[in-house]
């Protein structure tokens, strides 16, 4: 009889064929059923048998097919027949359950079409155990409610809602859209959700009524990265404007050059400083943007609110006629959202309340989805928040609370002890609890540079 290469002890081979793709593999399930799955009589006698093709985890570079030789019983108590029940295997499915679980695992790392491909199954099958893979995670994985939290949005397909948990920079959920019932539902199933002190966003009005509604008592912050980018944006602008007037040539050159006027003055090398400097010879009114654009930026240098209003009153003088409808969505959008962006002056400069790192993760994903073209969202969203190695963890051990003197518990420490009373702080019996924070920025831009994901 052939070695039992399958590994699996509830089977034996009988025989092992191979081609240049495949393995066959003839086997027969080790122990025949003792009793009638309807009345539990051991009166039972053979009647008849079947191959079921049942297929396994790919070995050797090769697809791996068990054909096993399923035996059918009557029994003679209740005339009823049977097929012998097949251990280790998903009958949805016609395959190893160890084969489901490894293709849910591959499905987070790979294309279906490829896994598909490998083990010799349908690319609707692979779609379908992934999914079922994912229902699975979602009950047994559960990541802690941010008290800082970050909303913010990235584009696959259409925008998607992303929510952050900005102490850790952990992602912890992706929606299917940012409109406000969604937020709202997501928001109202939080455990927790009244520990949740900040909450990070962009100026979108669905975000701050769906907070409002659902958490009254957590602080709005508008993220610093969406307002700075609208003087940027003013920028981008100004430079355009001048197209028209300009020779392709120039032309050509002001577009190369186009990063030089979106970056910091302090970061300038000496070639850009000296490229901006005669872009700003040249068009003084490019100039007075890029200068208004600088000291917006140095608005969040501010110490407090009040600083920083001061700073923006005098900085909306500063934007002259010729500039203003360049700056003019950037003096709005201060105007309608300035108390929520003024929130972000109330915390220490130290531990800023921002979203900033979430620019990353939209393009970290953007890439994920040029990789996997043809996903579906669900896809998407599970290789972000269930790839394994990528979850930022810790383990909290529960407080020490005071042990009690025996007799009274009010007798001074100085009797207790004399009376051989330890008191000692204990800790709890409590188990040590594993707090998921959910999935690590950092680690999973490191499994993508590898090609992990």
């Amino acid at each position: 009889m052939p070695a039992n290469i399958l590994n699996l002890a509830a089977y034996e081979v009988c025989k092992i064929d191979s081609d240049d793709h495949n393995y066959h593999i003839e086997a027969v399930a080790a122990v025949a059923p003792k009793t009638c799955q309807a009345c539990d009589s051991e009166s039972l006698v053979g009647f008849g048998r079947r191959e079921q093709l049942i297929k396994d985890i790919p070995s050797h570079g090769k697809r791996v097919g068990i054909y096993i030789d399923t035996r059918r019983f009557q029994c003679r108590s209740c005339n009823k027949t049977f097929y012998e029940a097949l251990p280790e295997v998903d009958a949805h499915h016609l395959m190893t359950s160890r084969l489901v679980i490894w293709i849910g695992k591959q499905a987070i790392k790979r294309t279906f079409a490829s896994i598909a491909e490998e083990v010799g199954i349908t690319e609707g099958s692979v779609r379908n155990i992934f999914r079922d893979y994912i229902n699975q995670l979602e009950q047994t994985i559960c990541f802690e409610t941010p008290k800082w939290m970050g909303i913010d949005e990235i584009h696959l397909i259409k925008p998607r809602g992303v929510i952050t948990n900005i102490q850790n920079n952990t992602v912890v959920e992706l929606l299917p859209n940012r409109n406000k019932e969604t937020i709202i539902k997501y928001l109202s199933s939080l455990q927790g959700k009244e520990e949740i002190s900040y909450v990070a966003m962009d100026m979108w009005a669905p975000y701050r009524d769906a907070i409002l509604q659902v958490l009254p008592d957590a602080k709005i912050v508008i993220d610093k990265f969406h307002v700075v980018k609208m003087a940027n944006e003013a920028v981008e602008r100004m430079r355009k404007s001048f197209k028209a007037e300009l020779s392709p040539k120039v032309r050509r050159t002001l577009m190369h050059d186009r990063y030089t006027l979106l970056r910091r003055e302090s970061d300038l090398t000496d070639k850009e400083a000296l490229l901006l400097s005669g872009w700003a010879n040249n068009f003084p009114t490019l100039a007075l943007a890029y200068r208004l654009k600088e000291d917006f930026f140095k608005i969040y240098d501010a110490k407090t609110r009040n600083d920083a209003l001061a700073l923006f009153a005098a900085w909306e003088i500063s934007v002259t006629h010729e500039v203003r409808d360049a700056f003019s969505d950037l003096i709005r959008a201060w105007r309608n959202w300035q108390p929520y962006i003024l929130n972000y002056f109330d915390h220490p400069v130290n531990q800023p309340i921002t979203n900033a790192y979430t620019e990353s993760l939209n393009n970290l994903i953007r890439v994920m989805n040029r990789l996997g073209r043809g996903y579906s969202f669900e896809a998407l969203r599970a290789k972000i928040l269930f790839s394994e190695g990528a979850f930022k963890k810790e383990l909290q051990r529960p407080k020490l609370e005071r042990r009690m003197g025996y007799g009274n518990p009010d007798m001074p420490v100085m009797f207790r002890m004399a009376s051989g009373m330890d008191s000692k702080e204990r800790s709890t019996e409590d188990e040590v609890a594993e707090v998921n924070y959910g999935v690590d920025i950092s680690i999973l831009t490191r499994m993508i540079e590898a090609g992990e994901i």
